[in-house]
């Protein structure tokens, strides 16, 4: 943890876990430490980058002020998987924000992220460490088979818990969702005592520039073309059966990523488990791991079941419909 703090505070790269995501985390507060980032994910300057603080008044410094619905979120869901966007001060580096006039900050509950933001001294800006697109890794092997050669460290902290990246709130014009996560509209608004808003681009192409991480490009995809299949339960499965027969026949190595509850509709087709549609959550750890061991067994045609994009649902579609590019077929 020292030699991890150490390589922060000279401006160099760290990947550590987080309860969501393992993060690729630099020094926030410098803007040619935050430029590697950039260069060893490959990823587009335009996109923002989320800065980690280690308690409540870690924040201070990066923001021109706190408002309200900020601080009651801040106080429900800190730490935790929620990032909130807030109007940022003149510490902050436009690299870590896009050249946008706001700045979105996280404070993890992970012990070791907490522990790496205070030995270090600084807010840490930090993506998920993996290459730009492929699924963000939730574990520290996935980032040595991403990073190796990237990064001078990676820290191990076991497997992630919430297996999905933070939920992104925004509340410069009452309480909007720019990303889903772990932390769910339902949640929000119970502890806002308000409506609380989910922007269009959660399920659909961003149109406009981006506010917050993971809206505008494909991501989380394995090389193999993902398909999403939709509809009621046992026709979902139905379809994908089916598609997973045609595209057998033309010589592709399929597979069906699935729920538990239906995989007996498959037969002897290969399967590989998502969790449980009855609790979303196990869905959720297992998706990114998924879609990598997709590419370890060298499928090359996946086809995915869907499930309700509602509470935990909506992250987990949010991701699947970008690691498919919006392929969807109806069941």
């Amino acid at each position: 943890m020292l030699a991890a703090a150490e390589l922060i505070r000279r401006g160099e790269l760290v990947a550590f876990p987080t309860e969501t995501v393992y993060g690729l985390g630099a020094n926030a507060l410098c803007g040619q430490a935050v430029q590697k980032i950039f260069a060893a994910k490959g990823r587009p300057g335009d996109n923002p980058l989320i800065a980690h603080v280690c308690d409540m008044r870690g924040v201070e410094p990066l923001v021109a002020r706190i408002p309200p619905l900020a601080r009651r979120a801040m106080e429900a869901f800190w730490p935790g998987p929620l990032t909130i966007v807030f109007p940022k001060s003149g510490a902050v580096p436009d690299a870590v924000t896009a050249g946008l006039d706001t700045v979105a900050v996280r404070f993890p509950s992970h012990p070791v992220a907490q522990a790496l933001i205070e030995r270090a001294g600084c807010p840490i800006a930090a993506p998920s460490a993996n290459r730009s697109g492929r699924p963000s890794p939730t574990n520290a092997q996935d980032v040595y088979a991403d990073m190796q050669g990237r990064v001078p460290l990676i820290l191990d902290g076991g497997a992630c818990g919430v297996g999905v990246e933070s939920t992104v709130l925004d509340v410069s014009d009452g309480p909007l969702i720019l990303r889903p996560g772990g932390v769910t509209q339902g949640m929000l608004e119970q502890a806002l005592g308000m409506p609380v808003r989910v922007h269009q681009a959660a399920l659909k192409p961003l149109e406009g520039e981006a506010r917050s991480p993971g809206m505008k490009y494909k991501h989380y995809a394995p090389k193999a073309q993902v398909v999403l299949v939709e509809g009621a339960p046992e026709a979902m499965a139905r379809r994908a059966a089916q598609l997973y027969d045609e595209a057998l026949a033309k010589g592709n190595r399929p597979c069906i990523l699935g729920t538990e509850e239906l995989k007996d509709i498959y037969g002897e087709r290969a399967f590989y488990p998502l969790g449980k549609r009855a609790q979303p959550e196990s869905i959720a750890h297992n998706l990114f791991a998924a879609l990598r061991e997709m590419d370890r067994r060298g499928y090359d045609a996946v086809f995915c079941e869907t499930v309700e994009a509602q509470g935990v649902g909506l992250a987990i579609m949010n991701r699947l419909v970008r690691a498919a590019g919006y392929k969807i077929v109806k069941g």
